[in-house]
């Protein structure tokens, strides 16, 4: 299982990243993961314990990702 929270600064992500901390869960104790940061430009991944170095994906980059290894799953209505 996985624990996810965001920071809501705003509806519309403009000037500040939205912040979303991504956490697992192991014999019940939140492990931190890394946090995810989504911008108007790009998409950032900053592992945890990394306070320095992010990996960072443009959105078409992202896209490309998602559409190459994301695993294929149904909607539900």
């Amino acid at each position: 299982a996985h624990e996810v929270s965001a920071k809501l600064h705003t509806k519309v992500v403009a000037h500040k990243d939205l912040e979303i901390d991504v956490k697992t869960i192991s014999n019940g104790k939140p492990s931190k993961l890394g946090t995810l940061l989504i911008s108007k430009g790009n998409i950032e991944w900053l592992p945890k314990g990394n306070f320095v170095n992010k990996k960072r994906l443009t959105w078409m980059q992202f896209a490309t990702l998602m559409e190459e290894q994301g695993k294929t799953v149904k909607m539900k209505k």
